[in-house]
């Protein structure tokens, strides 16, 4: 019944994130001074039926898409980390009495997780961890995070990889995956983002991911139905393309110049209007009344200039995140390129820092 979701320092593994479009992969090791180095990184494109609501709905996609991106990789490394959506698991935090022995403590979780889990237990799998002391009472108690996923969800990964020859040694949650690369992203604000409050707006290709953290710790999730299709979308209407060249025509370039003003101008004030609702939907129905940071992230995030139209709409000082910002790159990674694709790797990122412990 249990799946690692939480497990100890790794061996030498991949972060993969099997995303709505592509798949991404991420190869992290030691630099010098306890810092990571990037090895390799690689994403390869799917069609847009492979992954739906983030099922796979096409394992020979999937699979495919897995082995084009570990051949791009270049690497001999075949176990991988990867991650359910935050949609798929089922996560609580509950207090135990601290001092107990691990079977005392999974004992307890099969007790609490039989009360709020809506499926039989033979169905999930469960894994928990122990978060720290609890909050008001810290010498009797500890807080400890459960999370529960259906077996199937978890199945159709290890599939997917197992398919592309690869296997699963790790599997998280893209939430965590995203907090984990943001510990990287949080030292180029100030004070490391401690005692501050920051949205990290993750813009996939079908969905927005919102994830408020405060003093760094994630206290409100949200998804808004938006993303990067609505401009491929658009550009294979007004153009006459078919959906594979809109896509490389928005990644590339090669549009007619109409596109800048007619096309793309319009998509980032949307995309600017749906953060700044995303921050008026946060303020009004918590109890943080502003936010000091926007962390953009995602396919979307490295549109030029798109951070400056979301701090002007939103009057928040707006960031985009680049994880590999102070880590030291393999040779063969070109620094231009890496700018421009390392908002969309951070579930990669954190997935390859699983290794690290």
């Amino acid at each position: 019944m249990k799946f690692d979701f939480f497990t100890e320092r790794m061996p030498p593994l991949i972060g993969v994130d099997i995303s709505s479009t592509s798949v991404k992969m991420v190869e992290l090791s030691e630099g010098s001074k306890g810092s990571h180095r990037l090895d390799s990184y690689a994403i390869a494109p799917m069609g847009k039926e492979a992954v739906v609501d983030g099922n796979i709905t096409d394992l020979d996609q999937v699979v495919d898409a897995i082995q084009r991106a570990w051949k791009l990789l270049g690497t001999r490394e075949k176990r991988l980390a990867l991650a359910l959506p935050a949609a798929a698991v089922i996560s609580k935090k509950v207090l135990m009495q601290s001092g107990l022995r691990e079977e005392d403590m999974e004992l307890q979780v099969e007790a609490e997780a039989n009360q709020y889990i809506p499926f039989s237990l033979d169905e999930v799998n469960i894994d928990f961890q122990v978060i720290g002391p609890a909050p008001n009472n810290p010498e009797a108690e500890v807080e400890v995070l459960i999370a529960a996923s259906r077996k199937e969800k978890i199945e159709d990964r290890v599939a997917a990889a197992e398919g592309g020859g690869l296997k699963v040694t790790v599997m998280d949650v893209e939430t965590y995956a995203t907090e984990a690369a943001y510990e990287l992203v949080a030292n180029q604000l100030p004070n490391r983002g401690k005692e501050q409050t920051v949205m990290i707006v993750d813009i996939g290709a079908i969905m927005m991911h919102i994830n408020v953290l405060h003093d760094n710790q994630s206290v409100y999730i949200r998804e808004q139905s938006f993303g990067g299709a609505q401009l491929t979308q658009e550009i294979q209407r007004r153009f006459g393309l078919s959906l594979e060249e809109a896509e490389i025509a928005k990644r590339r370039g090669g549009l007619p110049d109409s596109y800048e003003l007619e096309v793309l101008q319009p998509f980032m004030q949307s995309l600017a209007m749906e953060v700044a609702r995303a921050l008026q939907f946060f303020t009004s129905s918590t109890q943080y009344n502003s936010v000091n940071h926007i962390v953009l992230a995602g396919g979307c995030a490295s549109i030029p200039g798109v951070d400056l139209l979301v701090q002007e709409r939103t009057q928040v000082n707006t960031v985009i995140a680049n994880p590999f910002n102070e880590m030291s790159l393999s040779p063969k990674i070109k620094q231009q390129q890496l700018v421009a694709d390392a908002p969309a790797l951070m579930i990669a990122c954190g997935l390859a820092l699983r290794r690290f412990g």
